[in-house]
């Protein structure tokens, strides 16, 4: 095998046969079931492992087999199982991952552009799914089909993609749990839903963040009243809950108070976001639009990566009891909610974390203000495992050869808690986690496309570390 050899059969295979099809998946609205309780009724879900599934059965790899996995009451996986080839029988297995759901549309598309009509405009193809993640599948599929084309190397390659993700996986540990005897040793994870800095190198997600959520009410009345008539005899909801968030966060700076929420920053992730930085300057800020007149809450951008990465962090998502201004009366009004987010460091304890933040709102409240939280969940973070001698050595051979630039690493701020669910359940295994998801390409928002030509480079990188992986000693 070539590497000149490998990248020109993937760019043939992405111009021929993966754009194509991938724009046909780009139309099918395949709502995530947090977005589609009637998924099942609706078959979208159904259509897009159809699509994908056939066109994976026509490439004709010998020996693969194509199969969906319905577990009762649960969304579809698409499994794809590729025989290793020959030499590498005893490699282990490499699971490759995607997922076929979709976020839902959303408004604001630009002239000419819309979630369900794909359309290719420099160099980029437009649509849901595109990005995030239907290429995963193809990209994956291709960079098999293009090792056995070129004389190449791969171990047993396992595909599951999913159609839960973008609903936070709920199924997916049901289908690991069914699958594990069957997967076997998994050896190498590759990920294809991740992000990138820029569109001149390989970058290996290294971190995410966990989270927590949950709703809080103060309630102080049972019903409204006239605020020139109760006001200063009864206090404010909103104000108390001004005081139970000022013990969870430092209204002038942003950081957040309570110790389980923190962790100290391994000094090797310091040093990598030191290294992003000076290939791409402004990693974390560029994919802002924050309007110009707006300053960061630090200027420094190594500052800023870690905290968002590596740092706590809480949002205000929505709230509640609070009329639109034009309707607003003088009332005092009885209650206040709040939905809040937190993202939590990648190595924090999230079960730890949410107690903490449970005893800080409910305890000692102001005025015996009565306090209600509900819809709270939590998941971990990940932290991903030192990368092997053999898998440095190939992302710098995919590096030289396919982007001509080196690889990079970056942590992720938001969650994916598959990541943890993988790790967990293959916690020997290298992991590869990267992505086309790169600047402008407008994942869960209007304009969301993918970079085509970024996105064939990742397939044959990623190729060439399946090769290496079935190489090792």
């Amino acid at each position: 095998m070539t590497h000149e050899d490998l990248m020109t059969t993937v760019q043939r295979q992405w111009d021929s046969a993966v754009q194509p099809s991938l724009e046909r998946l780009v139309e099918i609205p395949a709502l995530s079931p947090a977005f589609d309780p009637d998924w099942a009724a609706s078959g979208h879900l159904d259509a897009a492992i159809a699509h994908v599934e056939t066109w994976i059965a026509d490439r004709g790899l010998a020996g693969a087999t194509t199969r969906v996995l319905r577990l009762p009451g649960r969304t579809p996986l698409l499994v794809v199982d590729v025989p290793a080839t020959s030499g590498a029988e005893d490699a282990g297995t490499v699971l490759l991952y995607g997922h076929l759901d979709k976020q839902p549309p959303v408004g604001g598309w630009s002239e000419g552009l819309g979630p369900w009509t794909p359309v290719v405009k420099d160099g980029r193809l437009y649509g849901r799914g595109a990005a995030d993640d239907g290429y995963a599948a193809y990209a994956a599929t291709t960079a098999v089909e293009a090792l056995r084309a070129t004389g190449g190397a791969h171990a047993r390659a396992v595909i599951l993609l999913e159609t839960g993700e973008e609903s936070g996986s709920p199924d997916l540990p049901a289908y690991l749990a069914e699958l594990s005897e069957e997967l076997g040793e998994v050896s190498l994870v590759v990920c294809l839903d991740s992000g990138a800095g820029d569109y001149r190198r390989i970058w290996l997600t290294t971190s995410l963040r966990g989270m927590a959520q949950l709703r809080v009410r103060v309630t102080v009345l049972d019903a409204g009243q006239h605020s020139g008539m109760a006001g200063g005899v009864v206090p404010s909801s909103f104000r108390v809950l001004r005081v139970l968030l000022d013990r969870i966060e430092d209204a002038e700076t942003g950081r957040l108070l309570l110790p389980e929420l923190s962790v100290e920053v391994p000094a090797n992730r310091v040093e990598e976001v030191r290294e992003a930085i000076e290939a791409v300057p402004n990693l974390v800020s560029d994919g802002i639009p924050m309007p110009a007149d707006v300053r960061p809450i630090v200027d420094d951008p190594v500052e800023q990566a870690l905290n968002n990465t590596w740092r706590p962090t809480l949002s205000v998502i929505g709230a509640a009891g609070l009329p639109d201004p034009d309707e607003a009366g003088n009332v005092l009004r009885p209650s206040t909610t709040l939905a809040l987010s937190f993202r939590l460091p990648p190595t924090a304890d999230p079960e730890a974390a949410l107690a903490a933040l449970r005893t800080a709102l409910t305890s000692d409240v102001p005025y015996g203000a009565r306090v209600e939280l509900e819809r709270s969940e939590c998941a971990p973070g990940w932290n991903a495992p030192e990368v092997a001698p053999w898998l440095a050595s190939a992302l710098a051979t995919a590096s030289d050869e396919v982007f001509a630039a080196p690889w990079r690493t970056m942590g992720i701020g938001g969650s994916i808690p598959f990541m943890g669910l993988l790790h967990a359940a293959y916690p020997s295994a290298q992991f590869v986690v990267t992505g086309a998801l790169g600047p402008g390409s407008n994942a869960h928002v209007p304009d969301e496309s993918l970079q085509l030509d970024y996105a064939a480079k990742i397939t044959a990188a990623v190729a060439v570390v399946l090769d290496a992986h079935a190489r090792r000693d």
